[in-house]
């Protein structure tokens, strides 16, 4: 039987060379014109040149724009970031700025937050099938021994990554294996991407043509993703780290600083933590936070992140409790943070600006972005916290998130 064609569809003028010149982009906007009405005057007033795109975006006609404000003076005291920092937010709600820059005065007035680094890798994690359980299993106890050679191979596409360890996470006749990599200050998952592709191409090409039986030969083949890495999604492995930096930031606040910048006290903070814990778990949440995806999105906008790692890197863990002297103690936890100072989006102008704005852009800068990163959403749990506690989370909205045309009927 013949299947008639589809209608013929029109595509995306794609320029020469994929269409990374100022007229490609000329000549796409032309195109969407035509096609809908809509000019893109406002998105053809770019910044960035044409050819810095390259890398970061396909059929590009342009940029948006992003309100950026900035926060500070942040207090770090940490192993990479140490002193007083103004932290930029690119975001369009409005009150986030400012309750942030309302929690980073009184974490600085406090002497600032303590922020350190636990844990720095990646990880990806394949599938591997088998002929049966058997194989499965002796796989499984082999990885030891055949580790030293998936290293050589993934080693061998890259000259910054390098593979930490694999572990196996057997499943019926499949085991899947965490491939932890260590990217420096890059990202890195499509340099992880490519090197365990290596690896476990070399795993399975050694498999079989081992001889015998009960050696590993069954293997059948794998798939590079199982899921089961985290990657932009929200999963319960993300809560042992390893998607990415661990990093905590804890301060201890004065009561009079509580009082003073926050306007609530040490007890009611504490309090709020107690039974916010219990609406997270009645919930089903993982994790337990206020608003973490608000400052680590603004964040990574503005530096240039991956934005959709803000599912795995707003997974946090936020404490507050009362100390025997009457203060305050509150630490955010962020253990599965990905940031990059190098790489990606980092090298595009305004991304660039911010990142050296905080001393972070370039080799050696991640850590400290991320000890930053961790600290300024401290600062914002603080405020949040503090703006329930005293019932003026719609007050604050309305002072200064309002963004409504004057004939809008607010009630409405």
């Amino acid at each position: 039987m013949t299947v008639a064609a589809g209608p013929k569809v029109a595509l995306i003028p794609r320029g020469k060379d994929q269409g990374y010149t100022e007229e490609d982009l000329e000549v796409r906007r032309a195109w969407l014109a035509e096609k809908t009405g809509c000019r893109l005057e406002q998105v053809a007033a770019c910044t960035i040149p044409a050819a810095a795109l390259r890398g970061n975006v396909e059929n590009p006609v342009g940029s948006v724009q992003v309100p950026l404000g900035v926060a500070g003076p942040l207090r770090v005291r940490g192993e990479h970031a140490q002193g007083e920092f103004f932290v930029p937010l690119a975001t369009t709600e409005g009150a986030v700025v400012r309750s942030y820059e309302r929690g980073m005065v009184a974490v600085s007035r406090a002497g600032g937050a303590i922020a350190r680094i636990w844990l720095d890798e990646n990880r990806i994690s394949p599938i591997f099938t088998f002929s049966d359980v058997a194989e499965a299993r002796e796989f499984a106890l082999r990885l030891p021994e055949l580790g030293e050679g998936a290293r050589r191979a993934a080693e061998a596409t890259t000259r910054h990554g390098r593979l930490l360890r694999l572990v196996p996470h057997p499943v019926g006749r499949r085991v899947i294996v965490d491939l932890c990599f260590s990217t420096g200050d890059a990202h890195g998952m499509n340099m992880v991407s490519r090197a365990a592709d290596a690896a476990c191409r070399w795993l399975v090409k050694t498999l079989k043509s081992d001889p015998g039986t009960g050696r590993g030969a069954g293997v059948e083949g794998f798939l590079l993703f199982s899921g089961r890495e985290g990657e932009k999604r929200m999963a319960g492995s993300l809560l042992d780290g390893g998607k990415g930096k661990t990093v905590t930031a804890g301060v201890r606040l004065p009561r009079r600083v509580v009082r003073a910048v926050l306007g609530t006290t040490p007890e009611a903070l504490a309090g709020l933590f107690h039974d916010t814990v219990l609406g997270h778990l009645q919930g089903g949440a993982l994790g337990h936070n206020g608003h973490a995806a608000n400052g680590l999105t603004a964040l990574f906008i503005a530096c240039g992140q991956d934005v959709a790692n803000v599912a795995n890197a707003a997974l946090a863990l936020t404490e507050m409790e009362l100390t025997p002297e009457g203060d305050l103690h509150a630490s955010v936890t962020l253990p599965s943070l990905v940031v990059a100072t190098v790489g990606g989006g980092t090298g595009l102008p305004t991304a660039r600006e911010c990142l050296e704005l905080l001393g972070c852009f370039g080799s050696g800068g991640a850590p400290k972005l991320a000890e930053i990163a961790a600290a300024t959403v401290l600062a914002g749990e603080l405020s949040f916290a503090a703006a329930i506690a005293a019932g003026e989370t719609v007050i604050a909205h309305e002072t200064f998130g309002r963004n409504r045309p004057e004939e809008e009927n607010i009630d409405g």
